[in-house]
């Protein structure tokens, strides 16, 4: 019986972070095992806001393929492949934009929100969730690993997929979500983590730039000292505990009745997570020294994209009566 086909990516726009760890890779590694799985590195989707930085823009995408590798995925198991590798990914993008009414793309919130804090303003930044689109649906994937922020970019490729299909008849699934445990890990200013916000902490970081920076982490205003009965369950601290501390449910109780302070709660945390992501920054190490093994990984990647997309395409035309 075929297998149930997943497609995920990210943006190449740097080393990873424990929010893409946890909130997404983690995850993906667990799915690789059941399901026909397509990790892409959009290199594409990077342009639409860092179309003038281009210059390092092949460091980082090796930069991603080593942190895809250092949490877990195997090459054996899934295909992992560079998007812009896989040119019918723009093929589609461009049939799908013949179809899609504009307001469809204006209203994804996503667009609203950046293109006022980032000022964007290119077809290509509006078109962003189209080509996320044709990502997903040239291979036909029936489920998209995302955070809760992406579900209506799964929505509009729902739509399109279905007004494809009453055009030309039925091609593509409708794929869903595929929401991970933590999808909204915290940064050290209580904010979503993210490079853009500089709160991050990252999958490759040393041990010591870790604990800084998890000292450094927003506190609960209401324990100012110890014996303060603190509020875990609204600490990004505390998260990382979950996370990372097997043993967390003792240092609920100990902040609860004041008898934690938060200075030695962040030193247990940062110990815990050290510890953790220990396995992930030694293989971490061994690939930046073995980089031709990550270009053959990323070929051979693409192959196995490649071979997916022609025939998906292959249906498209037939179906849109295409030469």
């Amino acid at each position: 019986m075929a297998k149930e086909v997943i497609l995920s990516g990210m943006q190449p726009t740097g080393k990873l972070h424990l929010g893409n760890l946890e909130g997404a890779l983690r995850y993906w590694v667990q799915l690789q095992n059941d399901y026909e799985m397509y990790c892409c590195i959009v290199d594409w989707h990077a342009l639409t806001s860092d179309y003038d930085q281009t210059s390092d823009l092949v460091d980082r995408i090796i930069d991603i393929a080593i942190d895809y590798l250092s949490a877990g995925l195997d090459p054996e198991r899934c295909a992992i492949f560079v998007q812009s590798q896989v040119k019918e990914h723009a093929e589609l993008h461009l049939l799908f934009s013949m179809i899609t009414p504009i307001p469809w793309l204006e209203r994804v919130p996503s667009y609203k929100e950046k293109s006022v804090e980032l000022k964007l303003d290119s077809y290509g930044f509006l078109g962003y969730p189209l080509l996320q689109a044709a990502d997903i649906l040239i291979y036909k994937a029936n489920w998209v690993p995302v955070g809760k922020d992406q579900l209506p970019h799964i929505e509009l490729t729902r739509e399109v997929a279905r007004r494809f299909n009453t055009l030309y008849g039925d091609v593509f699934p409708e794929p869903q979500g595929k929401l991970s445990q933590f999808s909204g890990i915290l940064g050290t200013d209580n904010r979503k983590m993210s490079k853009s916000y500089n709160n991050e902490i990252g999958m490759g970081e040393s041990d010591e730039s870790t604990a800084k920076k998890i000292s450094s982490m927003y506190t609960d205003p209401t324990k100012l000292r110890l014996g303060d009965p603190g509020h875990p369950d609204e600490c990004p601290v505390y998260l990382l505990h979950i996370i990372y501390n097997p043993d967390h449910i003792t240092i609920n109780q100990r902040c609860c009745t004041g008898k934690l302070g938060c200075v030695e709660c962040k030193r247990i945390c940062a110990e815990y997570t050290n510890r953790a992501l220990s396995p992930i920054r030694q293989k971490r190490a061994e690939l930046e020294k073995d980089l031709p093994y990550v270009k053959k990984v990323l070929s051979s990647g693409a192959d196995k994209a490649r071979a997916k997309a022609q025939k998906t395409m292959e249906d498209v035309r037939r179906a849109m009566k295409l030469w």
